[in-house]
């Protein structure tokens, strides 16, 4: 059975050629194979070869991540996507009986036409049988020598060179040439913090954001100086379960609910990102926590990036508030350390076309989500060959043969905070007037967060055409970004002149006390399809740039990161103000 299932959740057809070769080797073809596979350490299985040896394709004589044998004669052959297939030409090249291939590491049949993983019951039976086989009868191996036994008591004691023997190095060898003269990156000059994270199964939405959650300087600080610790934490969580007499007993939920702490999970995650260790690092516990918080995501399928990301927001929140026992406003930035960074208050202006009346009210958002600007007849247009490179940053078949235009993140701001006039079906009750009346809108940004994110809207849902889309329009965003003209006080400056400052019952500019300056330091990126994506985070990190693919870090030329598809971008302030603390210092 292929392992592309369709949607609505239909069986595809079997494989043909594994029906040919049911019918021409008997109803149990794979039972002989159960003597050529063994199992690993944690009960997987794989074909069976010496220790030493290496298996390799018998084509190109390389080691690749997927190799398969010819269950027919045994050939070894590589397969990769995106890359010639070497098993699909044996199987073309021979006659009829060997399309059926193993997988060497994993012990999956593999069908070598069609190019996807098969399944046969009498296969599974041969695997399940060695499985059992080993589990019974495991390998005796002969006891330790006494001097090894010995040693494993001993503390592992890392080795450093004496005088003596640092002499000897210095005289009888030489430097390692280095690769970064030539343009390569080696993992020791990396910045401090920067590791890959494992993709766990459709998880690179998670690994994007917490990329760029990771680099985030004032959450980096807030972690990396223990504001949060975890193990103090959950003392205190138990603690609180401990009290609460009035639970019932058999209340599992609620006390596996209180017990969750996502910024818990985030401390460790720093603590194991910011630890020295180069080797990709899997957020297997944050997912899993995540997971138990958003339970209607919790599925190996592909999740939106910035839908995590406010999820992820809402979860830390979740959990200050109820170990406060009291709501606090998202808006005022002191709930939790989560809002404190990214919380910012929004504008929005109601004006009755009739009387002037102004209604207005203040909303709390840690992002502001922007629609492209609309298909325009003076919108640039680029060719074929370089729209492809500049709106993607690579090659993308999709979109080969159609132009792209081209919109920008000030542009988008000036949009979001332009004056609309609402339709006549979106008409308001104003106070003066009372009735409905004709409308204008405008908004505008009261607080300034410490770190802005913006979401552009590249995903649009027709309910009428029942049908989505992405919208690949190359976007340009700013390294630096002045958002003083999307302020509060500038709208009504240039609304009002310099007549009216401000409204009755207003508090005195709240976006004076922070800097309106903005640097760019993370963008997250979306490549493919609507149902068929990726996401890549750019991360800049001591004037340079690194692609965050997952586990794959590299080092990357500003040009790349500009022509990349933004998604999401992650502004934080270039000049940070600190105000003074009331509380008692002990002398």
């Amino acid at each position: 059975m292929c392992s592309n299932l369709s949607r609505n959740g239909q069986i595809p057809h079997p494989c043909p050629h594994l029906a040919d070769f049911r019918s021409k080797n008997g109803p149990r073809p794979f039972r002989a194979l159960q003597e050529c596979l063994r199992v690993r350490p944690l009960g997987r299985a794989a074909i069976r070869r010496e220790q030493n040896e290496v298996p390799r394709c018998g084509v190109c004589s390389i080691a690749p991540p997927r190799l398969y044998a010819c269950v027919a004669c045994a050939a070894v052959s590589c397969h990769a996507l995106r890359a010639p297939s070497h098993a699909a030409v044996h199987a073309e090249s021979m006659s009829p009986g060997h399309e059926i291939a193993v997988d060497v590491d994993r012990a999956e049949l593999f069908c070598c036409i069609c190019r996807d993983q098969i399944y046969d019951r009498d296969f599974d039976a041969a695997v399940v049988l060695a499985q059992t086989a080993a589990a019974t009868n495991p390998p005796i191996r002969s006891p330790p020598p006494e001097n090894l036994r010995k040693r494993r008591r001993v503390d592992y004691r890392p080795w450093t060179p004496d005088l003596r023997e640092k002499v000897l190095m210095g005289k009888c060898s030489s430097p390692l040439p280095s690769n970064s003269d030539n343009g390569e990156d080696l993992s020791s000059s990396l910045p401090w913090g920067l590791r890959g994270l494992n993709n766990l199964g459709n998880t690179c939405f998670m690994n994007s954001v917490l990329q760029a959650l990771l680099h985030t300087p004032p959450l980096r600080n807030y972690f990396l100086s223990d504001r949060h610790n975890r193990y103090f934490c959950q003392q205190k969580s138990s603690s609180i379960d401990a009290n609460k007499k009035t639970v019932a007993s058999n209340d599992c939920i609620s006390k596996k609910n209180s017990r969750l702490c996502l910024a818990c999970d985030m401390d460790a995650m720093f603590s194991a990102v910011f630890s020295g260790d180069r080797m990709p690092y899997s957020p297997a516990k944050f997912l899993f926590s995540w997971w138990q918080h958003a339970a209607n995501l919790a599925s190996y399928e592909q999740q939106d990036a910035h839908e995590f990301f406010i999820s992820m927001l809402d979860g830390i929140h979740e959990k200050v508030e109820k170990d406060l026992c009291k709501p606090h406003s998202q808006g005022s930035g002191d709930c939790c350390i989560a809002h404190r960074v990214f919380s910012g208050i929004l504008r929005s202006d109601v004006m009755c076309m009739s009387c002037g009346f102004t209604s207005t009210t203040y909303d709390p958002c840690v992002d502001i989500s922007l629609d492209l600007e609309p298909n325009q007849g003076n919108s640039t247009k680029m060719s074929s060959r370089k729209s492809t490179q500049s709106c993607n940053g690579e090659a993308d078949s999709d979109i080969l043969n159609q132009n792209c235009e081209i919109s920008a993140l000030t542009g988008c701001l000036d949009r979001f905070t332009r004056p609309e006039r609402l339709g006549s079906d979106q008409k308001f009750f104003c106070q003066q007037c009372q009735v409905r009346q004709e409308c204008l809108k405008q908004m505008s940004i009261r607080k300034l967060p410490l770190v802005s994110c913006f979401h552009i809207k590249r995903f649009e849902h027709s309910s009428t055409r029942k049908m989505s889309r992405k919208v690949n329009r190359y976007l340009q965003f700013p390294f630096s970004l002045d958002m003083a003209p999307y302020l509060s006080s500038s709208i009504l400056r240039n609304r009002f002149g310099n007549r009216i400052f401000s409204f009755e019952g207003d508090e005195p500019d709240a976006s004076n006390e922070f800097s309106s300056e903005f640097e760019l330091f993370a963008v997250i990126t979306h490549t493919g399809k609507l149902d068929a994506g990726h996401y890549v985070t750019y991360l800049r990190l001591s004037n340079q740039w690194y692609r965050c693919d997952d586990a794959w870090i590299t080092q990357v030329n500003e040009n790349i990161v500009r022509a990349a598809q933004g998604y999401m971008m992650f502004y934080v302030q270039k000049m940070l103000y600190y105000k003074a603390t009331n509380k008692v210092l002990p002398s």
